[in-house]
């Protein structure tokens, strides 16, 4: 179940308030005076004032309905809001719910896992409509100037050429780049952080192990990456679809650690 953290926060805010108010009000003298309707509306410590919400208990009320709304938005089309308010009604009246504890875990179970055949069904359709776009566009690209394919169906472009050593497989290098996807989106940037990257090249993905391997230091090269040298069928929920074809353009500046060098280097262990 989804959580709602400023929900959460007001309603424990809430019962700590309680105790003190509880505690405020035994020591109020018997004639204090009751809140005059002229301090409706007005701005109170810490919390503006809003046209259409006069009092503290509306503002509040009406955050956190805002927040719950937020929360619920995904599953909008299956949530009625005046069923969610007549629930809320019953518990705060203290009336007897229409459904059981024992009925409610089990509507929530049902809906969780009807949810999550949902998103199952979404995600296969989305993988293969990217397969389709994809093996199409890297079917148009390949035949462009100065695009070639390698034997594994990476494509690459040179930008500039540069004049320094390749990298080996257990090199780390530093780097700078830019990903995006087909529709232009970018996913990842070193230079939009405005740091260069290092990694060695057996620890990412094929595609960019076997594309940054065929740069001399000093080149840049743009790179197209089909999804079976990338992140594949799954992809990565929330940055990078299934089946998604990956445009990289990359620039190499250094060759920071020579892996197959330092392990020669290295004394034999006992």
């Amino acid at each position: 179940m989804k959580v709602f953290p400023r929900t959460a926060l007001m309603l424990a805010v809430a019962l700590s308030l309680a105790a003190c108010n509880q505690a405020a009000d035994d020591a109020a003298p018997d004639d204090a005076a009751p809140a005059t309707a002229e301090s409706a509306g007005t701005a109170t410590e810490g919390m503006p004032a809003i046209e259409g919400l006069p009092s503290e208990k509306d503002r509040v009320s009406y955050m956190l309905g805002m927040d719950i709304a937020r929360n619920l938005e995904p599953i909008k089309d299956e949530v009625d809001p005046e069923v969610v308010a007549r629930a809320m009604g019953d518990v705060f009246a203290g009336n007897e719910p229409l459904m059981t504890e024992e009925q409610g875990r089990q509507v929530a179970q049902a809906f969780q896992t009807k949810m999550q055949q949902r998103q199952m069904e979404e995600a296969r359709a989305l993988a293969e409509k990217n397969k389709t776009e994809g093996d199409a566009f890297l079917a148009d690209n390949a035949g462009k100037e100065g695009v070639q394919t390698t034997e594994s169906g990476l494509q690459y472009q040179v930008v500039t050429q540069g004049e320094g050593e390749t990298p080996d497989a257990t090199d780390t290098v530093r780097v700078h780049y830019v990903g995006t996807l087909l529709d232009g989106s970018t996913f990842d940037s070193s230079r939009e952080r405005g740091e260069p990257a290092e990694f060695r090249l057996d620890q990412v993905v094929p595609g960019w192990s076997e594309g940054v391997a065929l740069m001399p230091v000093g080149s840049t090269y743009k790179f197209w990456i089909p999804p079976a040298l990338g992140y594949g069928e799954s992809g990565v929920p929330g940055a990078i679809p299934p089946n998604a074809v990956l445009s990289f353009e990359v620039e190499l500046l250094d060759i920071v650690d020579q892996g197959d060098a330092a392990e020669e280097a290295a004394p034999a262990s006992e």
